[in-house]
């Protein structure tokens, strides 16, 4: 029994530890990026750069970044062809 809760015990210190996003902690960090798994942070972004939701998907994997500045820079040089 004692085995079992130990384990149950490391199992919520890795779930506390891999939360993907803290709403409350807002920075500049957090600014800079565009986190592609929140509708809204990509919504925001398509309308900012007056592309479609899947052309920002796109960006992210293609850069292999979610850095605003360089997802900006790419979307700029695709669709201004």
């Amino acid at each position: 029994m004692r085995l079992g809760f130990c384990k149950m015990k490391t199992i919520n210190i890795l779930n506390i530890n891999c939360m993907t996003d803290n709403k409350t902690k807002k920075g500049k960090q957090d600014r800079n990026q565009v986190s592609g798994s929140e509708n809204y942070e990509i919504q925001y972004f398509k309308e900012k750069m007056n592309v479609s939701s899947q052309a920002v998907s796109g960006a992210i994997r293609a850069t292999g970044s979610n850095d605003r500045k360089i997802l900006e820079s790419y979307l700029k040089k695709r669709h201004n062809k």
